[in-house]
């Protein structure tokens, strides 16, 4: 019997009619599968039920990994590796559809990957539908002037529009985690902000939020050396916090940054 790796992040999803579900959010007939932590292949044999022209699965566990390879022979594309070390871009030469009961020690990092990485011309998937502690779920989703509200926020919503499809309580896994998840559902954006290195929007945000509870006039100069400039053409508000800023605000900020560097 496969035990969960505390570790790893394992939680398995067991419910069946859950499991359905999810599988049944997209038509996938014909289509090019990527699984994020199959674990024991649960949501997998609901996938393979869906004929799916190719399914690929990424599976750290080495014991999960070989029992997929044995329990799926030439089902699936299994990759035994870190997510967070696997090139995305190179798996399939079409758009992937991406399922993932991520690991909840590691989901914002696979996320945040993902983000900095994305090619402005070429997106390697078409819809990622991804399992999250509904913590971290609700941090994604959230709107400025919200407690929630922060980096990961203003990330994940610079190229992708985010959905929360439901919430989902631990007896639907085993072992039962302590907390609800979330299934969020994303989709690329055809219009966003340009910016030259995804990276220094990751900057900004982050220097930004090292100060969430005070005005946002400090990280603003040590950014911006006092540019009245940039404030008066974005009109902004050094008293407020930087919850108070929207996601637009902050795409402009790195436009401008961009601007002053390169």
């Amino acid at each position: 019997m496969i035990k969960a790796k505390k570790s790893l992040g394992q939680n398995f999803l067991v419910d069946k009619d859950l499991i359905n579900k999810i599988a049944d959010i997209l038509e996938i007939k014909d289509k090019s599968i990527l699984e994020i932590g199959p674990g024991t292949g649960n949501l997998t044999t609901a996938l393979l039920k869906r004929d799916p022209k190719k399914i690929y699965v990424i599976e750290k566990d080495n014991n999960l990994a070989n029992l997929l390879k044995n329990e799926f022979k030439g089902q699936l594309k299994v990759i035994n590796n870190d997510v967070l070390k696997v090139n995305e871009k190179v798996i399939s030469k079409e758009k992937l559809i991406v399922f993932g009961n991520l690991p909840y020690n590691i989901s914002t990092e696979i996320l945040i990957k993902w983000i900095l990485n994305l090619d402005n011309k070429n997106i390697w998937f078409s819809n990622l539908i991804l399992m999250f502690q509904k913590e971290v779920a609700d941090r994604i989703i959230s709107k400025f002037n919200s407690s929630t509200y922060g980096r990961i926020s203003i990330l994940a919503n610079w190229k992708l529009d985010i959905k929360k499809i439901f919430d989902i309580k631990p007896n639907c896994f085993f072992p039962r985690p302590k907390i609800d998840s979330s299934l969020l559902f994303f989709s690329p954006k055809k219009k966003f902000f340009k910016i030259e290195n995804p990276r220094n929007l990751e900057k900004i945000t982050r220097i930004f939020f090292n100060h969430r509870r005070k005005m946002i006039r400090k990280p603003y100069n040590q950014i911006f050396l006092g540019n009245n400039e940039i404030l008066n053409k974005l009109k902004i508000n050094l008293n407020l916090r930087p919850q108070n800023l929207n996601f637009e605000t902050y795409y402009k900020l790195t436009q401008e940054y961009e601007n002053l560097t390169c």
